[in-house]
């Protein structure tokens, strides 16, 4: 008898979910970012913590499509700290909070979900992005967000992004970084031992040396990304989180902050790798 088909879960399991995923997020020691461990960029954890919580309704709402999910998310987050604390976050964590409410494997449903965004969608997250107004964005020869006219298809709009934005990306490759470097980050932590936050820290490493970050190539060209993630991957790569290494980590947190780098993109990438996590979970799924 084959097993019975994963179930939806309720909006208040998803909510609860995606804000101890930004919690949890918050709790790591992840080198450049806001965290626990000190403040950076003009920004603090509170800020980021208010953010989850106000978010969370809207990013959960039932039936709610991914665009809306990430429209009401941005304007409450503004309404509540007035600044672009998760636009990433709830980019990212929407279609995985429309999937996780349906009926079957995950992550067939999310291919469902990025497969199907309508007109409202693309007007609902090109108004979220203006809202937003992230570092960098800068303006597209086509489909530009910032542009006066007829609203492209979302699915388009992330393609043509896709060569210069991870998070675009996702939505075009089913979210393979997910699956590919975050999840086995998470899993191979898990299996030596280590417990939150070293595994949540563990995760954020493997974006931060593995890719360049979106965030970072948008403010100051992919040139400096890639230099950023080769000396992560220099410093870091080979550094044993079993021995809480704190003061290493800061050092290198100092570095970026002070140079002014934020590997955003990374951050939000590790949120959502969490917040999957934890769905496939709670729905009785292995990665």
């Amino acid at each position: 008898m084959s097993a019975a088909a994963p179930r939806g879960l309720p909006a208040a399991t998803v909510a609860d979910l995606y804000r101890a995923a930004c919690l949890a997020e918050l709790d790591a020691l992840k080198p450049g970012n806001v965290h626990g461990y000190a403040p950076g960029h003009r920004m603090v954890v509170a800020d980021f913590v208010t953010s989850a919580d106000v978010s969370a309704p809207s990013l959960a709402a039932p039936g709610a499509r991914v665009g809306k999910r990430v429209r009401g998310g941005v304007e409450a987050t503004f309404a509540a700290v007035a600044q672009n604390t998760n636009l990433g976050i709830l980019l990212l964590c929407a279609p995985l909070a429309r999937a996780a409410e349906q009926a079957g494997p995950l992550r067939e449903r999310l291919d469902g979900v990025l497969a199907n965004f309508d007109e409202t969608d693309a007007q609902d997250v090109f108004a979220a992005i203006r809202h937003a107004n992230p570092g960098g964005l800068g303006r597209a020869e086509r489909h530009d967000v910032a542009a006066e006219g007829p609203v492209p298809s979302l699915g388009d709009a992330m393609a043509e992004a896709a060569p210069r934005d991870r998070i675009a990306r996702a939505y075009t490759d089913g979210y393979r970084d997910l699956f590919a470097i975050g999840l086995p980050a998470l899993a191979g932590t898990r299996a030596r031992g280590l417990a939150p936050p070293w595994t949540t820290t563990a995760v954020h490493l493997a974006y931060l040396t593995g890719v360049p970050d979106s965030h970072i190539a948008r403010k100051f060209g992919p040139e400096r990304a890639e230099a950023v993630r080769a000396e992560a991957e220099t410093r870091l790569s080979r550094i044993d989180l079993a021995a809480a290494p704190v003061a290493a980590l800061l050092a290198h947190d100092r570095l970026l902050k002070e140079a002014g780098l934020n590997p955003g993109t990374s951050a939000d990438f590790t949120v959502a790798t969490l917040f999957l996590d934890a769905l496939l979970a709670a729905r009785g799924e292995g990665a």
